[in-house]
């Protein structure tokens, strides 16, 4: 994460979040919106439109050598998004990084309601298609809890990814 100062830093959370893929809940709500196919789902067309949009918040820790960084990630395979769009209007996503058979989640956005739950939606959607075991989200938000998002501790989470690293597992 990029501090206030400039430099970057590496977070560790104890406990750590995670989205349980064999227990992931989509809200009544959101079954409803699902339903309606209102939003239509790309993956990787404007991976640095979405980091950009979800730095664009009052406070971020996402610096442009942060955006830089995962830009790289992305050229190499490693960084993706998954984006809703609305009138061919890039309205919501999310990005992380996949490594073997886990996904770390690091961001989300929104300009449309509930665009960037749909995209979570179709994330775990994909990893549970490709074999993923893990879809970190190194903390826990009210608005992860309601898709079923805990925390685990750290010795837990560490068998956890030792698990999913040792899966050979493509995001794409």
């Amino acid at each position: 994460m990029a501090m206030e100062n400039g430099e970057i830093a590496w977070f560790s959370p104890d406990p750590r979040g995670i989205i349980p893929l064999d227990a992931f809940h989509v809200p009544h709500g959101l079954q409803r919106v699902l339903k309606k196919q209102r939003f239509q789902i790309r993956l990787n067309s404007a991976f640095e439109e979405v980091i950009r949009a979800c730095s664009e918040r009052s406070e971020t820790w996402i610096s442009e050598e942060i955006i830089g960084s995962y830009v790289n990630l992305h050229q190499l395979g490693f960084a993706h998004s998954v984006e809703t769009w609305l009138d061919e209007k890039l309205v919501g996503g999310l990005y992380g990084v996949s490594v073997y058979g886990a996904f770390f989640g690091e961001s989300m956005f929104h300009k449309v309601a509930d665009a960037s739950k749909v995209a979570l939606v179709e994330l775990v959607k994909r990893l549970n298609q490709r074999g993923f075991h893990l879809l970190d989200t190194q903390y826990v938000t009210d608005h992860l809890r309601t898709f079923g998002a805990v925390e685990i501790a750290r010795s837990k989470y560490m068998r956890v990814l030792r698990q999913a690293l040792s899966l050979d597992c493509k995001f794409i």
